[in-house]
């Protein structure tokens, strides 16, 4: 039995180390009520830009050049080691840890940022960077695209764990992709809410025979009042529910076993079985005895993609 914990709470918008202190804080609360495994929402640090779904295209050029330059400041450097408070902090707890990140790419340009989701084993090792492969609609205007070499499934000690962002999970080569890999338990972290979303997580249970993990971000409008840039006119209302949340825990065949958690910030715990996802895949395995390779086939390109090649 695996006691896991996913963090519903907001970030300090636009401010990476307060975030990050926020963060390593609701991990020691998770591994002292025992959880092993703990899980964050998509772009937690320093925060998802909840703006873009509110300003006016074309109209808001000012206000989009402040917010993306804070955002830019405010980035997590992989290579500067910018995660080592919560590489630190699952290796002092021994936990595996998830958490979404607005990466700034290390190499090449170094102004590009990626919507990131990132594994971290109970050692403190990095186990896996997964770059959102298609940001959605006026996300575009802000992550640059990943590639595959991400789109792995990896073994930890509270099992195989694979990871898709949001509207990812809309993607079905996307996810055939992690089924092929021996998935128990997918973590899909997402702005996405409400019934529609969560009835798409207990399909993909149902489909992958895995555990799913739905991370949700919680925001509301005092939330976005942030120091740095005046966001007081998109957000006239501190007290309104700007994203739910709606974390929620589904076990291999679709059935919510926690949550979701709405409207409120906290952690939400649950208990979960991998060895029940044997016995789920009997009579359903998409990426094995159900498949049919002589019909179908996925071909996944790992290379790294990049513009410019030196030799």
């Amino acid at each position: 039995m695996l006691k896991l914990a996913i963090v519903q709470a907001p970030p300090v918008l636009l401010d990476r180390e307060r975030t990050l202190q926020r963060a390593v804080e609701y991990i020691e609360r998770a591994a002292g009520e025992g959880a092993t495994l703990v899980v964050f929402p998509e772009a937690f640090v320093p925060g998802y830009p909840a703006w873009i779904w509110r300003l006016r295209p074309g109209s808001d050029w000012d206000l989009s050049e402040r917010l993306h330059s804070q955002l830019l400041a405010q980035a997590v450097d992989l290579q500067r080691g910018d995660l080592r408070p919560l590489l630190d902090a699952a290796r002092r707890h021994r936990v595996t840890l998830l958490c979404g990140i607005e990466e700034r790419g290390g190499d090449l340009s170094r102004t590009t940022l990626y919507n990131t989701y990132v594994v971290i084993g109970p050692d403190g090792t990095l186990l896996n960077r997964h770059r959102k492969l298609m940001p959605t609609n006026p996300e575009r205007m802000v992550w640059g695209f990943g590639d595959a070499t991400g789109l792995n499934v990896v073994e930890t000690p509270s099992g195989r764990i694979g990871t898709l962002i949001c509207w990812e999970s809309y993607m079905p080569l996307a996810r055939y992709a992690l089924y092929a890999q021996g998935i128990e338990i997918y973590v899909a972290p997402t702005y996405d809410s409400g019934d529609d979303w969560i009835e798409s997580l207990r399909h993909i249970a149902r489909e992958g025979g895995c555990w799913v993990i739905g991370s949700g971000n919680l925001l509301r409008g005092s939330d976005m009042l942030t120091q740095a840039v005046d966001l007081a006119g998109l957000y006239p209302d501190p007290e309104e529910w700007v994203n739910p949340g709606d974390s929620v825990v589904i076990a291999p065949g679709g059935k919510v076993i926690a949550g979701p958690l709405r409207n409120a910030d906290g952690l939400l715990f649950a208990e979960i079985e991998v060895d029940k996802v044997g016995p789920a895949r009997r009579t359903l395995d998409t990426a094995g005895h159900y498949a049919r390779p002589d019909l179908f086939q996925l071909q996944v390109n790992r290379q790294p993609q990049s513009p410019v090649l030196f030799k």
